[in-house]
């Protein structure tokens, strides 16, 4: 852990997280979220995803600037349910999940990238698509072999132009607003009924699917400075932001375009152009947005590389994944791991399928896990220091409990299935190694 570099400041940290936030995903989800709520009362959804990244952001924040080591979640749950069977079980199952769901997150934003290449290049066959996606994920990993300061530097850059890109979305929109358009409800509109919250559930999850990223500094604890104060500023002011930023730029899109049109828009951002400035800007803002999705890109393979290299330097996973590069230090292995699973998940899998799997597979182990474990080490230990201590304890972590509770149960059983067969094949896997391990001691004794 010691030869990682602390070359990341406040700045660096920011800009990572916000990149990592705002990639391809919300570009993708608009039109699925105000399909799942039928009208502008979508914009609870995001409200939702906003209250849950704060409370949960909390979370991070405390944990992040107790252990500020890499890995995040993975030195963790290691410390919240202690160094031995129970923590060693929990910090096990998140790097394994780490494994299948980082590079989903990948592909996910390496799927949506070919598929908004679309208005730009329509003659484009779904072979080649998948071609640009695997080419993208190889180009991400060209750029991340480097040092962590020339990342930063990186980082930097991509954040600027995010947010500008942004910042021209909502200034468009509200120069040409339409209130009857971005207001007008229908009388079920907030009819409290089992519908409605089953619509609030589904587009929560892609709204909370937008959001996720305000932690990735985490995963980069060994190498931020000062992370006491760095990790738990970079995440709320990351959060803050981008808020603001999201809810403009929905209320924006309704105010241009119809709620009923932009359900069904393939490229929601495009046409919200194409129709306030022609086809010009329009090819323009679509080249913006392919920028973003490359550096959400970049922010996450960064971010979840550290995981498996922090679980083998701890020796609780394979020891090659602990090998940083001779000259840049970086934990080259583990980054060429997950960059190749994502290169092969591109090919395999749809962008909608796996945006659920990914919200639902981390919901156990790392976000309820994470809450209720720092619950009951703060009951434990109530002496212990930590360098910072969230606001309105414990209503943050209450609170993401009973969201990531309800976002989870609002799934379709398929992925809930699915996330409960993941964690229960990882405990196999882990009390099989477990077994060896004690097996090769006695033999050794």
């Amino acid at each position: 852990m010691s030869k990682l570099v602390r070359g990341l400041g406040l700045t660096q940290a920011v800009a990572i997280n916000t990149i990592d936030m705002v990639g391809i995903g919300p570009f993708i989800v608009i039109p699925f979220i105000i399909g799942a709520m039928h009208g502008p009362q979508c914009i609870i959804a995001w409200i939702l995803g906003a209250i849950l990244s704060f409370a949960d952001g909390a979370v991070w924040a405390e944990l992040g600037a107790k252990w500020p080591e890499a890995g995040g979640s993975y030195a963790f749950l290691q410390n919240l349910y202690g160094r031995k069977k129970w923590g060693r079980l929990m910090s096990f199952l998140y790097v394994w999940q780490t494994i299948i769901q980082a590079p989903l997150v990948a592909a996910s934003g390496a799927i949506g990238f070919s598929q908004y290449l679309l208005y730009l290049i329509p003659s484009l066959s779904p072979i080649e698509q998948k071609a640009v996606s695997s080419g993208l994920i190889i180009l991400i990993t060209i750029l991340l072999y480097r040092k962590i300061t020339d990342i930063g530097k990186i980082s930097v850059f991509m954040g600027i132009i995010v947010g500008g890109t942004i910042l021209w979305l909502i200034a468009s929109g509200f120069s040409h607003f339409q209130p009857a358009l971005a207001f007008t409800f229908s009388k079920d509109a907030f009819d409290l009924t089992p519908a409605f919250f089953l619509g609030l559930g589904q587009a929560s999850t892609k709204t909370i699917y937008s959001f996720l990223g305000y932690y990735n500094v985490c995963h980069l604890g060994g190498e931020i400075k000062e992370p006491e104060r760095n990790i738990p500023r970079s995440i709320f002011l990351s959060i803050g932001i981008i808020a603001v930023l999201y809810l403009l730029m929905q209320v924006a899109v309704l105010g241009v375009i119809p709620w009923q049109e932009a359900k069904d828009s393939q490229f929601i951002i495009s046409l919200f152009f194409e129709r306030l400035y022609g086809h010009t800007s329009a090819l323009i803002a679509t080249g913006l947005i392919l920028f973003i999705a490359v550096s959400s890109l970049f922010a996450v393979l960064l971010g979840y590389s550290r995981v498996p290299y922090a679980a083998a330097v701890d020796g609780n996973f394979f020891s090659v994944f602990g090998k940083l590069h001779p000259t840049k230090n970086f934990p080259y292995v583990s980054l060429l791991v997950l960059a190749g699973a994502a290169f092969v998940f591109s090919l395999l899998f749809k962008m909608k399928e796996i945006i659920t799997a990914i919200i639902v597979m981390r919901i156990l182990v790392q976000f309820l896990g994470q809450a209720v474990g720092l619950i009951l080490y703060h009951s434990h230990y109530k002496q212990e220091r930590f360098p910072y201590r969230m606001w309105w304890y414990p209503l943050p972590p209450v609170v993401a409990i009973m969201v990531w509770g309800f976002v989870f149960c609002s799934s379709e059983a398929r992925y809930m299935l699915g996330a409960v067969a993941v964690i229960g094949l990882g405990a196999a896997l882990f009390y099989l190694k477990e077994n060896a391990a004690l097996k090769n001691q006695a033999t050794n004794l």
